[in-house]
Parts: C-alpha cells; structure tokens; sequence
C-alpha cells in the first residue's frame, strides 16, 4: 500500500512539472501582419492614431481577455468583431504573446 501511494504521489507531483505550450510571439506576429492589424494599431501596436487603441506593450492577459470579448460578442465593436471572429484561440494566444513582447 505505501509503495502505491509513492508512485502516485511522483505521478502527480510530474505532472506538474510538465510546461503548458508556451504562446509564439513569432506566430504572433505573423498573424498581426497577415490579419492587417498592422493597419490600425502599427507595426508594432503603439501607432498612436485616433479610435484605435495602443495594444502594443499591453499584458497579454488583457490583450486574450478583450480579444475573447471581440469573439464572443460580449464586447461590440464593427472593425473588431469580425476581425476576432475568426481567431483560433492559438492565434489569440500568440497575437497577446507578441503584443505584450512590444
């Protein structure tokens, strides 16, 4: 019985050690330019122009969180929304990895 509880608690205590994907700003990055984020937020998300927000730089728990919004209609935005709409959550995952790295 205890040699049970042993393997059980080092199988448990592995799997904690087992890393999440990791998010790809590089993919990230592709997908801002693919998408044309570019176009409104900048090369790198800090284009300061009026009506669109600076995502550049932003915590990429924000940038997934307000992105999810756009996904799922919770928040209302015309360019946003179908912009989001076909995000995998990959895409969203890397898209706030590489704008949180600017």
């Amino acid at each position: 019985m205890k040699k049970i509880l042993i393997v059980i608690t080092l199988t448990l205590g592995s799997l904690s050690l087992t890393p999440l994907q990791a998010s790809d700003a590089a993919a990230g990055a592709n997908v801002f330019n693919l998408r044309g984020c570019v176009g409104c937020h900048g090369a790198s998300g800090k284009m300061p122009i009026a009506n669109y927000p600076v995502v550049g730089g932003k915590p990429a728990d924000f940038v997934a969180a307000e992105l999810n919004k756009f996904r799922t209609g919770e928040r209302k935005n015309p360019i946003m929304a179908p912009m989001a709409a076909s995000l995998t959550d990959v895409d969203v995952d890397n898209l706030a990895a590489y704008l949180a790295a600017q």
